[in-house]
Parts: C-alpha cells; sequence; structure tokens
C-alpha cells in the first residue's frame, strides 16, 4: 500500500480503523470459503458519509472495493481477490429504529442476525431469516447473499423480509429504494439488489420486516435405519399439505461429529434423523404434530421424540446450526456446498454424492434443509495437501452440476461468489449472462465493487463444462 494512503484514509474515519500492516491483512484474506486473497488495506467507517467518502476516495485511486460484515460467508463473497479496499461494517451496527405497531425495524449493516430478534423479542416479535451462523452473521450480509436457513421453507429466504435499502453507489452516490410500505411503486430495485452479492452497490441501511412470535411451537426429531426412509418421509410430509417451519436432516457422519460437540441427545448410530419444526395455533400445531408423528413411523422411523421442554428445543436446534463447526471434531477442514434440488430427488441426489466421495476418496457429511431441497454436502480433506485440495473442488463441481442437470441450482443461500462463479453456465445461456452483465454495468460501470464475483472467469471453466454437458 502507498504510504500516504493510510494517512489519507484516517483523515476520513479515522487512524484507530485504518488497517494496512500484512500481519492485519492476513486476518482479512479470507472468509468461510476455501478462497484467499490479501487486500491493501481494510477500513471501519461509522457511518453513512464516511462509506460514501471512502467510496469517492477509492474511485479516485482505481481501486477495487469489497464489503464485508463478519467473514461467515461461504462462497468467497468477501474475499478482495483483486486486492484493494477492505470495507468493514464492524461499526456500524446500530438497530436504528423498532416500529413493532407496524412490524418494521430499520438497522444498519453491521447489526447481528441475531441480536435484531433478540431486541424485539419483548414486544413479542422476531426476525424470521436465521442462516446457521446468526449468532454472528451480520444483516448486511445477508442482504448480499441473500441468506436463507433452517426455516426458510415456511418464511421464506432474506429477499422476503427486506422492505427498503440505502446504498452508496460506486461514484459515492447516495440511493434509496423501497420502503417502509409492503409494496412500492416503479422498478423493485431493492429485489434486485437483495442477492448481488455487493457488486451493484454497498447496503449502508436496511428496513425489514419483522414476525408475530408463534402462538405454540412443536420439535421433533424422527430417528431413521437408513438415508432412503428418511428423505422419503420428506417428500410424503409435504404432500400432505402440511408445510414445517423447518424440515431438517443429518447423516450418520453428521450426527457423530456433532453429539461429540454439543450432547444434544442425537443418536450416534442411526443413519439420518429429521429435525421437524412446526408453528402456528396450538391446536394447528397439535394436529400437525400427530399426523407428521404418523408419516414418520410409516417411513419406518425406529423413534419419532416431541421436544419435552424449551431447553431440549433449544438443544437440538444448537446441535444443528453448530452442525458446520462440529467437523472439526473429525476433519481438519471442509468444503461446504450449497446445492438446490427438487426434494423429491433428494434419495438418488445423496446415493450420487456418496458415489462421488468413493470415486475421489473423501469423505462427505450430509447435513442440509431437507424441506426445499437445500443441500450442504461437507467434503472433509486436509487443506494441507494440494492434491487432496485439488479432488475436493472437483468433487464439489460435480455435485453441483448433477443439481442442475436434475433441475435445479448451484446456490440456494450462500451465494455465488468466486467460488461457483465458473457453474454459472451450467445454468444460464450466453444471452442470459449478457443481459445480467449489462445489467451490472449500469450500476457499477468500473467493476470496482467485489470485482469477479458471480460471473465466470477463465479459471476452470472449461474442465468443468466437458465433464458435464448440462445447461438450459
Amino acid at each position: 500500500m502507498q504510504t500516504d494512503w493510510a494517512a489519507q484514509l484516517a483523515s476520513i474515519v479515522g487512524p484507530e480503523a485504518v488497517l494496512h500492516r500484512s500481519e492485519d491483512m492476513m486476518l482479512y484474506e479470507y472468509d468461510g470459503s476455501v478462497e484467499r486473497a490479501m487486500p491493501e488495506a481494510a477500513v471501519f467507517p461509522s457511518t453513512t458519509d464516511e462509506v460514501v467518502r471512502l467510496v469517492r476516495w477509492a474511485n479516485e485511486k482505481n481501486l477495487p472495493i469489497v464489503a464485508r460484515g463478519a467473514g461467515t460467508g461461504l462462497s468467497g463473497g468477501a474475499v478482495a481477490v483483486e486486492g484493494g479496499l477492505i470495507l468493514g461494517f464492524s461499526r456500524m451496527k446500530k438497530i436504528v429504529e423498532i416500529d413493532t405497531d407496524n412490524q418494521r425495524a430499520v438497522v444498519q449493516p453491521g447489526v447481528v442476525n441475531l441480536d435484531l430478534s433478540l431486541a424485539v423479542a419483548a414486544s413479542g416479535y422476531y426476525y424470521a431469516p436465521d442462516p446457521s451462523s446468526q449468532k454472528a452473521c451480520t444483516l448486511g450480509g445477508n442482504v448480499a447473499e441473500n441468506s436463507g436457513g433452517p426455516h426458510t421453507l415456511a418464511y421464506g429466504v432474506t429477499t422476503n423480509h427486506v422492505l427498503g435499502l440505502e446504498v452508496v453507489m460506486p461514484d459515492g452516490q447516495l440511493l434509496h429504494t423501497g420502503g417502509k410500505v409492503a409494496d412500492s411503486p416503479g422498478y423493485d430495485l431493492t429485489g434486485l439488489l437483495v442477492g448481488s452479492e455487493g457488486t451493484l452497490g454497498i447496503v449502508t441501511e436496511i428496513t425489514v420486516r419483522l414476525t408475530r412470535l408463534p402462538e405454540a411451537v412443536k420439535t421433533l426429531l424422527a430417528i431413521f435405519e437408513t438415508v432412503d426412509d428418511a428423505t422419503e418421509t420428506v417428500a410424503e410430509i409435504t404432500s400432505h399439505a402440511i408445510t414445517p417451519a423447518a424440515l431438517e436432516m443429518m447423516d450418520q457422519l453428521t450426527l457423530q461429529a456433532v453429539e461429540m460437540a454439543t450432547k444434544a441427545g442425537y443418536p450416534r448410530d442411526a443413519a439420518a434423523v429429521l429435525l421437524i419444526e412446526l408453528e402456528g395455533l396450538t391446536e394447528e400445531v397439535e394436529v400437525q404434530t400427530a399426523q407428521i408423528g404418523e408419516v414418520c413411523r410409516n417411513h419406518a422411523a425406529r423413534e419419532v421424540r416431541l421436544a419435552r421442554s424449551e431447553a431440549e428445543r433449544k438443544l437440538l436446534w444448537a446441535g444443528r446450526k453448530n452442525a458446520f463447526g462440529a467437523m472439526g471434531r473429525i476433519s481438519p477442514s471442509f468444503y461446504v456446498q450449497d446445492g438446490v434440488i427438487p426434494r423429491t430427488r433428494i434419495p438418488e441426489t445423496l446415493r450420487f454424492i456418496r458415489q462421488v466421495g468413493e470415486r475421489y476418496q473423501l469423505k462427505i457429511a450430509n447435513v442440509f434443509h431437507a424441506g426445499d431441497g437445500n443441500l450442504h454436502p461437507l467434503i472433509l480433506f486436509d487443506a494441507r495437501d494440494s492434491q487432496q485440495y485439488s479432488r475436493v473442488l472437483q468433487a464439489g463441481s460435480e455435485i453441483l452440476a448433477f443439481c442442475v442437470e436434475l433441475g435445479g441450482s448451484i446456490t440456494g443461500e450462500h451465494g455465488v461468489g468466486t467460488e461457483k462463479n465458473n457453474l454459472m453456465p451450467l445454468l444460464f445461456t450466453e444471452d442470459d449472462m449478457a443481459a445480467m452483465g449489462q445489467l451490472k454495468a449500469v450500476f457499477n460501470p468500473g467493476g470496482r465493487l467485489n470485482p469477479s464475483k458471480i460471473f465466470p472467469t477463465s479459471k476452470g471453466c472449461g474442465e468443468i463444462r466437458i465433464r458435464h454437458q448440462v445447461g438450459r
């Protein structure tokens, strides 16, 4: 980094909010993915005005800018692939307004997801999107990646709960989209920006919808001797016109790691379990609990447990939400994928994943949102072994390509980032990609906002497409 740049940045945000030494930059060269790249500096604005000034400064220097929340993203979205400036939002963490009468809140992007729910719980409300990393991930990052979570099945992903945004454009212009009303006239720019992974603008304020806490909640744990029995139960539950708030699945390898880490009461010897949550009016939940229990037993569930207390329910969910971290008990590293398939195709997809693991001599654990077909195979490996790392990347690409073949997608909630940008041609034609590129150019003509994300580069794309001749 040029010597005078640090002083110029300090004049905008203060010297304590600027990092540029190489040892400091090592903390910002990665996120939750397997990608790494070193930025030139990291700055931490406290206000929208400071963000505007930083963006204008970077524009003058022709520097790339990457907005970063908590760095929990799983697709390389917060990695500065082309160097430049990291804008960290850890200081912009105010809940600006809570309006429970109208079920709205206005927050800064650095607010931690769970903190918003805790702030409104006493009033009988919560914020519905709940990524597994909700204790750490920020709402700005959730907006960038259009994050989901276990309760996506009933409540949808982030875009279904964001009503308005304040956004700094690449030239420093301040843009306001949407608002507190349910629907604003004109183009849906809020919907366009949510999930754009920081490539169209930098979000500095978010208006969200709050959801009333349910009258009753029941959590079931269904235990199965075979994976097929568990996966077939998923389709059967939804065919009964029951939409659980959450319908999660974990296989045996995952269960063993989770139980070692959290001791939540999961059976280590089961082939798979379904974690099922029902919410709503008390009478309705009681009826649906009985119906789902019957469906599970009809599909050879060896046991269906009902959480007997709030403490037991929270412990079961702690096991599920800490599943990724629990993998450290059985592997030094893992590579998580995020494919989506029709839920009726889960059994054959898990068989394919098992075959991929055998072919590449890799262990693969499965923990995922079964209700909406959003798979998260965790490919276990040792990152210090370069040959093993190469096999892991290829295995991940094959799994995602298979998801596309079944009519699915390469991402359900983690975003495309750098990890899957070269798989985009599996989903979209050249004309599709050109149209998206033209749209990006309207907002980000210089390409300086989060470059090398979403759209393909030359890295490995041909190799992937030769192996899987798929696409729409």
